[in-house]
């Protein structure tokens, strides 16, 4: 398996620290507001990646936080006039039905930056120690970047060129050794939470805060940390700095990141009006087509959000599911028992074909847009070698190689089954008996009837299916 790792720009065969084991941080979203659809891109590809090592047997510690003390969660409180804390329980809450409804699995942990503190005082303590960090008059404490020999390394920025030019900024009242030096203790400001440190009350800098989180759930250095192409630098960036410095290890030993998400070729912003939460996307869609449309090109790639977009996304899940329930309908019709032919397990050969195609494309960098395309190949393999001809044995076979790929995918395609209204059925009923006695202007009444209700009928050789429209 192949990684594109940001740190060495190319991709690199994945040998975990430990074997069967994976240790990955994904960085989580800032809690003051719904998610927003760029915010699902790397929960959606990542849980994507980790559903893959997991299929391929790996033991996957999966962490990615929520950070719930920020200035934006502080601004919202007090437009609100409630605690930050009420705040951040809220958009937790809120995101977690979201993730959910995206089928996004739950980390392993999902920490929190406000009960971990204590641990990120003791690792400034340290950087202190080392002379990593230093400490303004008023409190703050700064990392001292010119100290970390490797600082840029992730980003591949010079210092030296960074500083070129940039004038001496003061914050705070100090003059920071250099213009960037980053925050790592922030002194208490009136109305904001904060917490009794060596420095004085105040709370964490953002970087120090997933440093912190990741050493302790995952240890000093991880196999995988991933997010947005936009934490590279600083965040990601700082997180390097901050725990080497204090570890002497390496942080993390492959970098993972998305692309950037753009609406109608634009960048997101409210100040454009078209801004998107996911709870928005879901006024409109079912949240797999949104998964199913951040799957449809490589994660890496920048991505382009349109309505003509949503809607080939809404088309091609379509014609999966579609495939899904035949099969479904199929395997689980009753049957005389009788073993596969040689020409069915030839069939299950060709099959497997879809199978490999689908690993060769999440194990070069997980591409889920050629593992897309592998599986829109097996739907057409079933639509055109899958009958009530067939097998039960060979087509539950079938059946099964579709629901692996799909699950890995996050993709759901066993439909819940629905129960109709009484009225709605007996149109069903009424309709079949019209069938039966060959009244098919009546028939045919019924159907539209029934799909101006949002029913839509299908005629099979093993009976009628329907569907909501």
């Amino acid at each position: 398996m192949k990684i594109y790792n940001t740190l060495t720009r190319q991709k690199e065969e994945f040998i975990p620290i430990e074997d069967h084991k994976v240790r990955m941080y994904v960085c989580g979203p800032t809690v003051y507001n719904l998610i927003h659809i760029g915010n699902a891109r790397p929960m959606i590809v990542f849980d994507t990646f980790r559903r893959y090592l997991e299929y391929k047997g790996y033991d996957v510690n999966y962490v990615s936080n929520f950070t719930d003390v920020d200035d934006k969660i502080i601004k919202k409180a007090m437009e609100e006039s409630v605690d930050a804390g009420e705040i951040a329980k809220r958009y937790i809450a809120e995101c977690k039905i979201d993730m959910e409804n995206m089928n996004v699995k739950p980390a392993t942990v999902h920490p929190l930056a406000t009960q971990e503190i204590d641990g990120m005082i003791e690792m400034i303590t340290t950087l202190m120690e080392r002379g990593y960090a230093y400490a303004a008059a008023d409190g703050t404490v700064y990392y001292r970047t010119e100290k970390f020999a490797d600082y840029g390394k992730l980003s591949h920025k010079n210092l030296e060129d960074l500083q070129a030019g940039h004038r001496e900024i003061k914050v705070a009242g100090e003059l920071k050794e250099n213009p960037f030096d980053f925050v790592l203790w922030k002194p208490k400001k009136e109305g904001e939470p904060a917490w009794p440190s060596p420095w004085g009350e105040g709370r964490p800098g953002w970087h120090i805060e997933c440093s912190v989180m990741s050493k302790k759930y995952l240890g000093e250095t991880i196999d995988i940390h991933a997010g947005g192409e936009d934490l590279i630098f600083p965040h990601h960036e700082n997180e390097i700095a901050q725990s080497e410095a204090a570890s002497g290890k390496e942080f993390a030993h492959y970098w993972m990141h998305n692309g950037f998400l753009n609406i109608n070729n634009q960048k997101m912003s409210k100040s454009l009006g078209n801004f998107f939460t996911v709870r928005d996307i879901a006024q409109k869609y079912n949240l797999q087509v949104l998964r199913f449309f951040m799957l449809s090109a490589h994660y890496r790639s920048p991505l382009n959000f349109s309505a003509d977009l949503m809607e080939a996304a809404k088309n091609g899940l379509e014609r999966i599911l579609t495939a899904a329930e035949q099969i479904t309908r199929l395997a689980g019709a009753e049957k005389p028992a009788r073993e596969m032919t040689k020409e069915e397990e030839d069939l299950l050969g060709q099959a497997d074909v879809f199978r490999k195609k689908f690993e060769a494309s999440m194990e070069d960098d997980c591409n889920t847009a050629d593992a897309v395309a592998a599986v829109f190949e097996l739907v057409k393999f079933m639509n055109t070698n899958a009958s009530a001809d067939h097998s039960q044995i060979y087509l539950q076979n079938l059946s099964g190689r579709l629901h692996v790929l799909c699950e890995i995918l996050g993709i759901i395609i066993d439909a819940k089954q629905e129960v109709l209204d009484a009225d709605i059925e007996k149109l069903i009923q009424e309709r079949q008996e019209a069938r039966k006695q060959k009244d098919f202007a009546k028939a045919d009444q019924i159907r539209d009837e029934l799909a101006q209700k949002g029913i839509i009928l299908k005629d099979t050789r093993e009976g009628v299916t329907w569907k909501r429209a």
